[in-house]
């Protein structure tokens, strides 16, 4: 609890008790008998006034009355005094209240200040830990992304190594089809030159036939080998198609990410899409050329009796044929 503070009243009322009992009325005895209260310069201000004004108006010279008067008036002077300090002391008190309750308003707001910046920080240490992982993550697809890249930059080169196959197969099957027609073209000729000469050139055409067998034997060893070739690649082809379904599924897991990819994925879908297709139509220009096969050799057997018909009207035995 804090000390009133003093006045003029009570520093007279201690310096005529100690008067009263013969005691030098000093600062510190005045101090000593208010029970150690107020400072030494508002006692010394006091007893200045209480001085000057005894040296003023000296009590001897007064009447009796009037010096009653006076000191019921001190006496009252100093009750309204001790109210005064009583009103000041208690208003002091309900300040200090306000200001306790205000400090303990304020520790409560700080420690609710503290609390609301440890979740904060812990906001922060989580939201820095979700950056941290999303980085992995993106390091992760990035890297997914690059092997994908690199997959299908080696899909790109098998697909131009198995353009470049089917290119040089279709240079086979032109070669095959020049070799055909130049054969029908000089067995056509053949032919007319047996009919104008037939009867001249008799030896002479089964020498032709031989080596038209043998010709036709090579052919169809050749054609053997682009139907084995042809099978071949219709294996690799279907190979080629499952392995490309395989990543079609894989590609499918990772569309979200990897759009890019897919797109390109598409086009060599389509790229597949046009070899299967020209594939089919190597496949039926093989098929159209095992018919014309089958029709030219129809003709040589066709050709071979025609020529026994004749050797036969002619009255020669032709040696067998080897």
């Amino acid at each position: 609890m804090a000390r009133g503070g003093i006045n003029k009243a009570v520093v007279q009322k201690a310096r005529n008790a100690l008067l009263s009992r013969g005691v030098h009325p000093s600062i510190d005895a005045i101090r000593i008998e208010l029970g150690n209260t107020g400072s030494k310069t508002t006692i010394h201000r006091y007893l200045k006034e209480l001085e000057t004004r005894e040296q003023v108006i000296p009590s001897d010279e007064l009447s009796g009355p009037l010096t009653n008067l006076i000191e019921q008036l001190l006496d009252q002077l100093k009750e309204e005094a001790q109210q005064s300090v009583a009103q000041a002391h208690e208003m002091l008190l309900r300040e200090r209240s306000a200001v306790q309750q205000h400090s303990a308003a304020l520790e409560v707001r700080m420690r609710d200040l503290e609390s609301h910046s440890s979740g904060l920080a812990l906001q922060l240490q989580t939201a820095q830990d979700l950056i941290l992982q999303e980085q992995q993550q993106r390091q992760a697809v990035e890297v997914d992304n690059a092997r994908m890249v690199q997959s299908m930059q080696a899909l790109e080169v098998r697909v131009r190594e198995r353009d470049e196959r089917i290119q040089s197969l279709e240079d086979m099957h032109q070669h095959a089809r020049d070799g055909i027609e130049h054969y029908r073209q000089a067995s056509k000729e053949q032919r007319e030159q047996e009919l104008r000469r037939h009867e001249a050139q008799t030896s002479q055409l089964q020498a032709e036939m031989r080596q038209l067998q043998q010709t036709l034997m090579i052919k169809q060893d050749e054609l053997t080998q682009l139907n084995r070739d042809n099978a071949r690649l219709i294996t690799e082809s279907r190979q080629h198609l499952k392995d490309q379904h395989a990543r079609e599924q894989l590609l499918t897991q990772r569309d979200q990410a990897l759009d890019s990819a897919q797109s390109a994925l598409v086009s060599v879908e389509r790229t597949n899409e046009t070899l299967e297709r020209q594939c089919q139509t190597l496949q039926s220009e093989v098929a159209r050329f095992d018919e014309v096969c089958t029709a030219q050799t129809l003709q040589a057997q066709s050709l071979q009796e025609r020529l026994s018909e004749a050797t036969k009207l002619l009255g020669y035995v032709p040696p067998p044929s080897s």
